[in-house]
């Protein structure tokens, strides 16, 4: 939708990416791409991708398969070819630099371990080819295997491992050469859901611990939400927005970006009066609503709401937009609950709300509502009105 930074809805600046060339205070960023478009013949994987990500921070690329974010973090690998533009890392040019020479470290989905090498030999395979001498290759194994807690391992084969240790192992020998940069593609997608929640903090430790500068690759939302200092949200191989977790998920900047990004409701209606800041609405369903707007909308004008589960409430006070619906379906989380809501028109809307008592049920009413501010409007183009 949108080309590059340059073009996008004017957003506050955040701490993980800044818009390209935008280096703050004089520092250098850590990589930058400029500009840069990937294609196979004739189809465009990557189109005029413009990004700069600031040294020590974790950057995550999220979207759904086939949005061109692993393609982006094999193009800093050297492992992809860009058809124009240019990468840099720590101010170098490295698009036409071999990959041995750029000097980052890569763990993968499969893990990529050598089956037949010892956990020692595996970890240290990137110095050993460095020509580290072996004292010092001895002592940064022994640190790395700290770090990723498996001291002790280095004797023990690959298939000896768990699947979560074996991945421990593939980040021990990402950070055993203290590479400028570390590149992760889907790391955690081959482990079960406890192990893929303990190794986000493990991963985000260590990344701190080190200070090394991370670029993520996922298509988990909570993965991105959890682990990152700031979200780059891909969309058919470019930028849709960029931004800390919570600026992506309570103002995004798409209708692509709430759909995908947790799954908002999004209410289509059309604006009938403005009163300060408030606008009313009346949605396509029936109900007529108010909304906080960051500017004067024109009566007539067509929007979208943008309502997240978590802000809508179940049993709504007479102060707040009331909708009025019929249960679809009850989905019983423990001291919570998702609720999907037929409010009429065929319009259904999910609630994430609290449960006082015990959970509603299939088929019977229920009031919900939602605060005028607790909401995020849309244009016509899908647009965030700002």
């Amino acid at each position: 939708m949108h080309d590059s930074l340059e073009t996008q809805t004017p957003r506050p600046e955040a701490a993980g990416g800044l818009p390209a060339g935008a280096a703050r205070d004089g520092e250098r960023p850590a990589v930058e791409f400029r500009n840069i478009d990937i294609a196979y013949g004739k189809f465009v994987a990557v189109r005029n991708f413009s990004l700069a990500i600031r040294k020590g921070s974790f950057v995550t690329l999220l979207g759904p398969s086939g949005c061109g974010k692993t393609t982006i973090l094999r193009s800093i690998a050297g492992l992809v070819d860009i058809s124009s533009g240019q990468i840099s890392i720590g101010g170098r040019r490295v698009d036409d630099v071999p990959i041995y020479k750029r000097n980052i470290g890569l763990v993968f989905q499969s893990y990529a371990l050598f089956p037949h090498k010892s956990v020692f030999d595996n970890v240290a395979f990137g110095l050993k080819y460095r020509n580290v001498p072996k004292p010092e290759i001895a002592r940064r194994v022994s640190k790395a295997l700290e770090m990723v807690r498996l001291p002790g391992s280095e004797k023990k084969l690959p298939s000896q491992l768990s699947g979560g240790q074996q991945q421990r192992i593939a980040l021990a020998r990402a950070i055993v050469f203290e590479p400028e940069v570390l590149l992760l593609d889907e790391p955690l997608s081959a482990l079960d859901a406890n192990m893929r929640e303990e190794m986000r903090v493990e991963i985000k430790k260590i990344q701190k611990e080190t200070g090394i500068t991370a670029i993520f690759v996922t298509h988990d939302q909570e993965e991105a939400l959890s682990m990152s200092d700031q979200i780059v949200v891909m969309n058919a191989g470019t930028m849709e927005q960029i931004g800390t977790p919570e600026e992506v998920y309570d103002t995004p900047a798409t209708a692509f970006v709430a759909d995908f990004l947790g799954k908002a409701n999004m209410l289509a209606g059309t604006v009938t009066a403005m009163d300060g800041q408030r606008a009313t609405i009346a949605l396509s369903a029936g109900p007529v609503v108010a909304a906080v707007s960051p500017r004067v909308l024109a009566p007539g004008a067509r929007v979208m709401i943008v309502v997240r589960p978590q802000k809508l409430s179940a049993g709504a006070s007479a102060t707040a937009n009331r909708l009025e619906g019929r249960i679809v379906s009850t989905s019983y989380l423990g001291g919570s609950a998702i609720y999907e809501v037929d409010i009429g028109e065929r319009t259904t809307i999910r609630v994430n709300t609290p449960i006082e008592g015990r959970a509603a049920r299939e088929g019977e009413a229920i009031n919900i509502g939602f605060d005028p501010g607790g909401c995020v409007l849309l244009d016509e183009k899908g647009l965030r009105i700002a």
